[in-house]
């Protein structure tokens, strides 16, 4: 009997995704270009399971039931390509291929157009929620034409991960939709990720508390309804893990140099061709990068010494208000985030439902958050909604709290303790705020020595001047 279900590609996403499907009912066929792999994951994991094994591309797809449908799990850009390349001249007219990698979602696009044309079926989704999220249930991105969507949903709504209001799945949109919100999903992780790594440093370095001190002051932040988060939570659980090749805890022999895969690049890229303005995303982005520039640091560290200013107010006080911080901050990393995607749902004929993509992000992702219910709400509410920080709830929440904000960014300022997130959010939330910037100079100086010209503000929008400056 022939299986319903094929994957290429066992690293790790790849064998928890296919015993996922198995587990869920829907027998799997897997290939990898290295027998020796699949060899070891049929011994180790998928014995007794309806898994079963291929040894070259050819009796892979000979293996699969018609329309056959193909998730490939392999490194996104040329492997991508190399994998469509085989399959392709095996496949029948209906047959489906499936990227389930961190695509770009251009690739994405033209992928699309070549399958579709050639009658095959192609879809770009996104998945997150890593290991323990691909074996248990991910937030599952799907992008393509919406017939091929509805070919694969019987079985993407069964391995998603499931929450109050339906799995975590819907069809994102046309072409590399799926895959530009998984993008947007990424940098919104480098913001969430970084905004927490500030906390980290202020409660450590101004404050000095202990990793017991720190795992009991997220614990309890986890706790609460507006940073209850999964980041917040394994955060919480790192400080409390014990270095097994030595005394004390992991933490505090990791080195401090972030990777990056490039997604959070690609959404700053972005942003800026489309003209959306997300500081928070862009400041994470740059500051993995400055870690990596250990080498230079640890040399810059003997020439360029700290402040000597000391913190001396109130410890209990502090770490409420870097709370409030990191909460008003990451209000604008995910309003950033979702301005993007509405921008980019504009640009793209990609007609997004915001209220909806927050609402697959409430489990198996990386980002999962109680306060993404708020977020699909105010989507709900008002789909048209043209930045989150405008949302009653979320406007209010800023207010009541901006003034604990601007205290924790002014104390990091005058330590020297580097806040680039936190800064980054509190200034997107100036500019936003301010009917007035000082652009009108920036403009007449464009004028003055390009004669790019200007418009005035007692003339209606559009009218271009210029002005004799000389």
């Amino acid at each position: 009997m022939a299986q319903q279900f094929g994957v290429i590609g066992l690293a790790v996403m790849g064998e928890n995704l296919a015993l996922n499907v198995e587990r869920n009912g829907f027998p799997v066929a897997v290939y990898n270009r290295t027998s020796a792999k699949t060899d070891t994951f049929m011994e180790e994991r998928a014995q007794g399971k309806n898994v079963k094994a291929t040894y070259s591309i050819e009796e892979f797809v000979e293996a699969l039931d018609r329309p056959r449908k193909i998730l490939v799990m392999v490194k996104a850009g040329k492997p991508v390509d190399l994998v469509i390349e085989q399959l392709e001249p095996l496949l029948d007219k209906g047959d489906m291929i499936i990227d389930g990698g961190n695509s770009l979602y251009e690739d994405t696009d033209r992928r699309t157009a070549h399958l579709e044309s050639k009658g095959l079926r192609f879809i770009g989704m996104g998945v997150s929620g890593g290991e323990e999220g691909a074996l248990n249930g991910p937030s599952l991105m799907p992008g393509g034409t919406r017939e091929a969507y509805q070919e694969i949903e019987s079985i993407v709504t069964k391995i998603a991960a499931q929450v109050d209001d339906g799995p975590c799945v819907t069809y994102i949109g046309p072409k590399g939709a799926g895959h530009y919100v998984k993008m947007v999903h990424n940098g919104i992780e480098y913001g969430d990720m970084q905004l927490i790594a500030e906390a980290y440093d202020l409660l450590k370095n101004v404050l000095g508390l202990s990793n017991q001190q720190l795992h009991e002051v997220f614990t309890e932040w986890n706790q609460t309804e507006e940073l209850n988060s999964f980041l917040i939570e394994i955060t919480a659980d790192i400080f409390k893990k014990k270095d097994d090749a030595g005394d004390g805890e992991l933490i505090d022999v990791i080195l401090d140099a972030a990777g990056q895969k490039g997604t959070g690049r690609w959404t700053v890229v972005s942003s800026l061709e489309l003209g959306v303005a997300i500081p928070t995303i862009a400041a994470a982005v740059n500051a993995r990068i400055m870690s990596s520039y250990k080498d230079e640091r640890v040399k810059a560290a003997k020439e360029l010494p700290a402040p000597n200013a000391k913190f001396d107010g109130d410890v209990s006080a502090f770490i409420n208000k870097v709370r409030d911080a990191l909460y008003c901050s990451k209000m604008c990393s995910y309003a950033q985030g979702m301005a993007l995607l509405g921008k980019a749902s504009k640009e793209f004929d990609y007609d997004l439902d915001l209220g909806e993509t927050a609402r697959i992000w409430k489990g198996g992702c990386i980002i999962r958050a109680g306060f993404l219910n708020k977020i699909k709400r105010a989507y709900d509410d008002n789909p048209n909604l043209a930045n989150l920080l405008l949302a009653p709830e979320f406007k209010q929440t800023i207010l009541d709290r901006q003034e604990a904000w601007r205290e924790v960014l002014a104390t990091s300022n005058k330590l020297g303790i580097p806040v680039p997130a936190f800064s980054a959010s509190l200034d997107y939330f100036d500019s936003y705020r301010r009917d007035r910037l000082p652009q009108n100079l920036t403009q007449a100086q464009r004028d003055y020595f390009g004669a790019h010209t200007y418009e005035r503000t007692d003339k209606p929008r559009g009218e271009s001047f210029h002005a004799d400056w000389i």
